[in-house]
């Protein structure tokens, strides 16, 4: 038996470690020119450009689910909880500096995701932020608009102040359908 080129091609996609994504069913269709057109779009596996090996991994394809909502709610004690103690830990005692304030929001941000990132709650996007200011007697208003499920998204925030800073952190929690 003699295999047909379509699927001479698609085996030898299949060696190199290629696979058809979702959207393409491996048609070709003719242009306006008269030329084949090509429709089979592919997507690579490789770890590093350059370094194959012979027994690439394929993408790992899952089923829907069809879950609408989650078994699991996002736990707002829990993070709230989380939010109080990384804040307290990292600000109680500092002092405003304008030059290393982008940097302890940054790393605080990180420490609060990867601590929420630890309670494994299935299927929720996870979003940071954390503003950390000058306390010289002004005012300021932080506001968000968001577009989401009120069902399902849910968010928590807590703030601190010392004599010269205050720090703000809020997490957002968006349910991945």
């Amino acid at each position: 038996m003699s295999d047909a080129p379509e699927d001479k091609q698609q085996k030898k996609e299949k060696k190199m470690g290629k696979v058809l994504s979702e959207g393409s069913h491996g048609s070709k269709e003719k242009g306006t020119a008269g030329r084949t057109k090509d429709s089979i779009s592919t997507v690579s596996c490789q770890d590093e450009l350059g370094h194959q090996d012979d027994n690439t991994r394929m993408a790992v394809t899952m089923e829907n689910t069809y879950q609408m909502g989650p078994y699991k709610h996002f736990p707002v004690s829990a993070v709230t909880d989380i939010l109080k103690d990384v804040l307290t830990t990292n600000l109680q005692q500092e002092q405003y500096d304008a030059d290393s304030a982008q940097k302890k929001s940054k790393t605080i941000s990180e420490e609060i995701r990867a601590r929420v990132k630890d309670l494994m709650i299935p299927r929720y996007r996870i979003v940071t932020l954390v503003h950390i200011g000058q306390l010289t007697g002004q005012s300021m208003q932080i506001s968000s608009r968001y577009l989401w499920d009120a069902s399902t998204d849910t968010f928590t925030s807590y703030s601190i102040k010392n004599s010269s800073l205050f720090g703000m952190a809020t997490v957002y929690a968006v349910y991945l359908e």
